[in-house]
């Protein structure tokens, strides 16, 4: 091991000592300068993930998730210098931490929370202007075979836990007393001007936008939410993501020649 790695993983594990041959220029005890500067490495990586994940921190305590934090650093150290990609895997450890399931419903809000993120660092796209949109959902005839392409932010999870609630009620929009957690709930998150929306949507909504993003057709993306759910309302999830300036680009089919 190199010094450069030993320097690494002594910095991310409490446990490693401090590496030898490490010198200090301006003299000082190694050891005691080496302990604050790992110090600050680790508040700054927790840090860090308590920004992406504050519902997480909320619901298992301070302490709780700063050890649970550091665990994690400890085996998923970043890969590159930007923050906002850092905690992709932490949902997935969070699954597979067994303190943690006393809360089972953490890492899918987890989840929930990393597609926050997400939506919130995605890419700028303008909506369809309104007249476009009402003029393309108002000819039957070439309706079924619309394409429409959703802002990149667009994104959705499905869950046994009422994990959009959860994140609502940590968010000060919805009450947390009487709350189930243990009830099924489906979720749409979007990013909307520079505000990220959460929503609560049927499964057949969730269904019919995963659809829309891989490029089915409007008719056949509609087929598919109504088997996944016979409640599925198409009007009701295209005004939603109409509303939410969701929807970015359309694609008319192409005209068959006779």
């Amino acid at each position: 091991m190199t010094l450069q790695q030993a320097f690494s993983a002594a910095v991310l594990d409490p446990q490693h000592a401090c590496p030898q041959g490490i010198i200090s220029p301006s003299g000082g005890d190694i050891l005691s300068r080496f302990s604050v500067y790992r110090n600050n490495v680790q508040s700054g990586l927790i840090n860090a993930l308590e920004s992406s994940f504050p519902v997480v921190a909320q619901l298992v305590g301070e302490a709780f998730f700063n050890a649970m934090a550091q665990l994690f650093i400890q085996k998923h150290p970043p890969q590159n210098p930007v923050m906002s990609t850092y905690g992709r895997q932490f949902a997935d450890f969070i699954q597979g931490f067994a303190p943690a399931n006393k809360v089972p419903y953490l890492a899918d809000v987890a989840r929930l929370e990393r597609l926050c993120v997400q939506a919130f660092h995605a890419a700028d796209a303008s909506p369809v202007a309104p007249q476009t949109l009402a003029l393309a959902l108002s000819t039957p005839d070439t309706l079924d075979q619309l394409r429409m392409t959703l802002h990149p932010s667009v994104a959705t999870l499905h869950s046994p836990y009422a994990v959009a609630a959860l994140w609502a009620a940590h968010h000060g929009q919805g009450q947390i007393k009487g709350l189930d957690p243990r009830q099924p709930q489906s979720t749409l998150v979007l990013r909307n001007g520079l505000s990220v929306e959460v929503f609560a949507v049927r499964s057949g909504c969730v269904a019919f936008v995963r659809f829309m993003k891989s490029g089915c057709p409007l008719g056949e993306a509609a087929a598919y939410a109504l088997q996944a759910d016979p409640l599925f309302d198409l009007s009701q999830s295209l005004a939603l993501l109409i509303s939410q300036g969701a929807i970015t680009e359309l694609h008319p089919s192409p005209e068959v020649s006779p």
